[in-house]
């Protein structure tokens, strides 16, 4: 697939609606500053932002101030989902602009007014950001598992050099299948150690000679 998208973001210090052409973006807050600029008083820094962070106007700080609350230093490790909203109206006409529709660490849709003109109002919703996915317990368990094969593998030893640096869930975890574990271990134990200076094969010939 040859991705079109990059080859249209405007050449700007801040995201733009026009970086939301291709569709809506979920960013991870990493930090908020103050700027001097009285129409956008603050950035917002955000995972992979390229050094064009999301400059909010007002309507968009007020659901922030709504929803995460007044101070900017927590919103650090939350999420939000931006979207091009292109009725967005500036100097009377649509221009097009940057909306937020989902917003993590809220637990149910949030609704306040927000003002589209000096003579109207108009409701806006934002709705929880679903948690990130992360790997789940049943994915913890499996890898724990195979890991404990893999050292019973290696022999007695080295097993239980590995078990005593689990933690009390996971030994709960591994004891499911400890004589499984004991039975692998022990059959590495007997296993005749390598020995480097002889090749594959060279008892066989021995034995052929003894029986010449």
């Amino acid at each position: 697939m040859t991705d079109l998208s990059q080859t249209i973001a405007p050449k700007s210090d801040q995201l733009n609606a026009d970086d939301l052409i291709a569709g809506p973006r979920t960013i991870k807050v990493t930090r908020v500053s103050p700027m001097r600029e009285p129409d956008q008083p603050i950035a917002i820094f955000f995972e992979g932002d390229g050094g064009k962070p999301y400059k909010p106007g007002k309507s968009m700080r007020r659901v922030l101030v709504r929803v995460w609350g007044k101070d900017g230093a927590a919103y650090a490790g939350r999420r939000m989902t931006l979207y091009r909203d292109d009725s967005v109206m500036f100097g009377g006409v649509a221009v097009g602009g940057i909306r937020i529709s989902h917003m993590s660490d809220i637990i149910e849709s949030v609704t306040l007014p927000l003002t589209v003109t000096r003579a109207s109002r108009k409701l806006f919703t934002v709705r929880p950001l679903p948690a990130e996915r992360g790997p789940t317990d049943e994915d913890n368990r499996t890898k724990l598992l195979r890991i404990a094969r893999e050292k019973a593998a290696l022999g007695g030893t080295d097993l239980e050099a590995w078990l005593d640096k689990l933690n009390a869930a996971q030994r709960s975890v591994v004891g499911e299948i400890e004589a499984e574990l004991r039975d692998i271990a022990a059959n590495a134990n007997d296993l005749p150690p390598p020995d480097d200076d002889r090749f594959p094969g060279d008892d066989a010939l021995a034995l052929h000679r003894e029986g010449a």
